[in-house]
């Protein structure tokens, strides 16, 4: 592997904001298209890949949403050119023989709940966070949120499907003439530990 040279570590990392407020310029399906294929090749737990993604970018999906948005995330939300409801399917060991076909994972998770959710929720979270940072290559400006009523967006979006919402990803092109200033984040020394 070649490591990132400075300026896509800003792009990804150090200069990268949450945004808030949207320009109106349109993210194009193709564009949706190209981020589905860059988060797909992130690791997963048995390749399980147990993300689901819904793009919401049409008026009435966005009126749909509306309905389980905390007070604080509706203009934001709504003004957004695409909100991703990053979601996760509670069966997605039934993929596993095309996914996995090395073994026979399938029978790791089916009938074992507890680890089927735990690993269904874990992974598909870290496939959200693919997701943000594959955006953001791809020159989109991200605005992760939770402060929406979960179960709503799932009998909402998900009453057929059986998928879980986990968390909201507001993407487009930022407006950032009233940003804040960055908050400070904690040192190494703070958090890490080297064993």
């Amino acid at each position: 592997m070649t490591a990132l040279d400075d300026k896509a570590l800003d792009t990804l990392f150090r200069e990268a904001r949450t945004s808030y407020r949207w320009k109106s310029d349109p993210v194009p399906d193709e564009t949706l298209h190209r981020l589905y294929d860059l988060v797909k090749m992130g690791p997963t737990s048995a390749n399980s890949s147990p993300a689901r993604l819904v793009f919401v970018r049409t008026p009435e999906g966005k009126a749909k949403l509306k309905h389980a948005l905390s007070a604080g995330n509706t203009e934001k939300t709504m003004t957004a050119p695409v909100t991703v409801i990053v979601a996760h399917d509670p069966k997605f060991y039934d993929e596993l023989p095309r996914l996995f076909p090395s073994a026979d994972a399938r029978s790791w998770f089916a009938g074992n709940w507890s680890l089927a959710d735990a690993t269904a929720f874990r992974n598909g979270s870290l496939q959200g966070a693919y997701l943000i940072m594959a955006a953001r290559a791809l020159g989109l400006d991200v605005g992760p949120m939770s402060g929406f009523d979960n179960a709503k967006v799932d009998e909402l979006f998900f009453a057929e499907s059986g998928w879980k919402s986990n968390f909201l990803v507001n993407l487009g092109h930022g407006e950032w003439d009233e940003t804040y200033k960055r908050a400070p984040r904690l040192s190494f020394e703070e958090v890490a530990r080297l064993a």
